[in-house]
C-alpha cells in the first residue's frame, strides 16, 4: 500500500476549490474529510492541514473570512 504524497492531497483539494468555487464555501474541516474519504486511511489530518498549508503558502489558494473562515480561490485565479 503506497502513502499519499502531500502534493497529492493538495492537488486533489484544489481541485475541489475549483470545482465548488462560487457555488459552495468550503471550510479547512470540509477539506479534510473529503480527502479522508477519496484517499482513505491512507490521507491523515495531519497530512491534510500541511496540504492545506502548502496551498497557501504557493498562493493557490487563500482563506477567506465571511462569518467563518473558507478556503477559495484567490480572486487573481478566477
Amino acid at each position: 500500500m503506497s502513502a499519499v504524497s502531500v502534493e497529492q492531497v493538495a492537488e486533489a483539494m484544489y481541485k475541489l476549490v475549483k470545482e465548488t468555487y462560487g457555488k459552495k464555501s468550503l471550510k479547512a474541516m470540509d477539506l479534510i474529510k473529503a480527502m479522508i474519504e477519496q484517499f482513505g486511511e491512507e490521507c491523515s489530518k495531519d497530512l491534510c492541514k500541511l496540504a492545506i498549508r502548502q496551498l497557501m503558502d504557493s498562493g493557490r489558494c487563500v482563506y477567506s473570512y465571511f462569518g467563518g473562515s473558507y478556503i477559495t480561490l484567490p480572486p487573481e485565479n478566477v
